[in-house]
């Protein structure tokens, strides 16, 4: 027959506090923090014209059994297509030509994904 050990030294009280937090739900708090800043960081980045682009940002954060997603919108739109699609994959224009992409998103949300992976990092760790 097997004999299984365990022994320990020390307490679960980090671990204790990290799940009390999570259940408490603070993570949401700083969910909402981020996804300001991020739309503040899209809004700059983006290429005004008219500045509807820039102004059409937003974020929502949507929560299911086993996962938390946070994400930007940008609800300006061209018969039914994306206007930050085009500025960032490029398009044709009417009469022939082709505007290249220029993929602001990425640059503009890249410190604020790292920021955010940090904190999340400390969170877990401390």
């Amino acid at each position: 027959m097997a004999i299984i050990k365990f022994s320990h030294k020390g307490d679960f009280s980090k671990t204790e506090r990290f799940f009390n937090r999570a259940l408490r739900r603070d993570y949401l708090n700083v969910l909402e923090k981020y996804g300001q800043l991020g739309v503040s960081a899209l809004q700059e980045a983006t290429p005004k014209d008219t500045g509807t682009t820039a102004n059409s940002w937003d974020y929502g954060i949507e929560k299911t059994n086993s996962t938390i997603t946070l994400y930007w919108t940008n609800s300006n739109e061209n018969r039914g297509i994306s206007i930050v699609y085009l500025l960032v994959h490029g398009h044709g224009t009417q009469n022939g030509g082709y505007i290249v992409g220029n993929d602001f998103v990425t640059p503009a949300l890249q410190p604020i994904f790292e920021e955010l992976a940090d904190k999340c990092w400390k969170e877990v760790t401390r």
